[in-house]
């Protein structure tokens, strides 16, 4: 088969309908580090802020922390209510 017939062969094909059932390990892995960024990003701004005396600046750290709060819990909250039947490897 030559290369122009591979590429048609490609672009006859019908997209997917919808996403596989499954979290493969790449995204598992990225799933993983969002949640550990997350986390951190919390953590951090939260420490900084109880060091901070510039109220401004304070109230801006205690807000990023809170958003990054409500991600990684909105994150964990949808890998709990969609758990994956499969991972593949």
């Amino acid at each position: 088969m030559t290369q122009e017939q591979q590429n048609n062969q490609f672009q006859q094909t019908n997209p997917m309908p919808a996403p596989p059932n499954m979290i493969s390990t790449k995204d598992q892995s990225y799933l993983s580090d969002m949640l550990s960024w997350n986390l951190l990003a919390s953590k951090k701004a939260h420490f900084f802020a109880q060091q901070c005396q510039n109220q401004e600046v304070k109230t801006a750290l205690e807000s990023a922390g809170e958003m990054h709060q409500r991600h990684y819990e909105k994150i964990l909250q949808y890998l709990n209510q969609n758990p994956s039947p499969q991972v593949n490897h």
